[in-house]
């Protein structure tokens, strides 16, 4: 008697088993993908009934605030600023051929301005629970002008005229630094460069709250 074996079928039920598991691998990884990834909003809670754990975050007024102030002086914005400035003296008695120091500065610098957030305060932050979840809203300090300084590498006197009968003003450049340094603060001022301080960091504010879990934030 001969014994007859269906090659044909025992590939193909290898090649569906060889499948099942290829599939049944590659599910696994895109599972475990997904787990470590979902952290927040609707995924990070489907995330949290698969493997039935919760990420925590202490969230209690005087922690949020602790976590805000290690921002420090968080500069949120830089304007970068050109102008020329001139200084000059004169003598009243005698025409400034004579008698007079005069020069142009073309002046190059920058104003840093943002929020001391080191002086955040409890009484600034309020945090309210409702069945929507955890909600919160914070006062931020003031912005303010942190510095304002000039490139030197970037700035020359661009003309320089003295008089006849007087020797060159060695404090004179540096008295023009001086006001030029005052008028591109000044300058950034009249931008409105505090406003554009307190925008940005109040959007860098937001992001990190709703990082420690919030449903809602409210930064003022």
């Amino acid at each position: 008697m001969t014994t007859q074996y269906n090659y044909d079928r025992d590939r193909g039920s290898s090649g569906t088993f060889i499948a099942f598991l290829l599939a049944l691998v590659l599910g696994a990884v895109a599972l475990a993908v997904f787990l470590r990834n979902a952290t927040t909003g609707p995924l990070g809670r489907i995330a949290t009934l698969i493997t039935g754990r919760a990420t925590t975050y202490d969230t209690s007024v005087p922690t949020i605030v602790e976590k805000v102030q290690r921002l420090s002086r968080l500069e949120s914005v830089v304007y970068s600023l050109d102008t020329v400035v001139e200084g000059n003296k004169s003598s009243p008695m005698f025409p400034d051929l004579l008698t007079g120091d005069r020069l142009l500065l073309v002046v190059h610098g920058q104003s840093i301005a943002g929020i001391d957030l080191s002086k955040l305060k409890p009484e600034d932050v309020k945090i309210t629970e409702s069945p929507s979840g955890r909600s919160i809203k914070m006062t931020l300090p003031p912005s303010e002008m942190f510095v304002t300084t000039i490139d030197n590498q970037h700035t020359r006197v661009y003309a320089r005229s003295t008089g006849l009968l007087v020797p060159v003003d060695q404090n004179l450049e540096s008295e023009t630094r001086a006001k030029a340094q005052d008028q591109l603060q000044k300058a950034a001022l009249s931008d409105g460069i505090l406003d554009t301080a307190r925008k940005n960091a109040r959007a860098t504010v937001t992001t990190l709250l709703y990082s420690f879990g919030f449903n809602q934030v409210d930064v003022e």
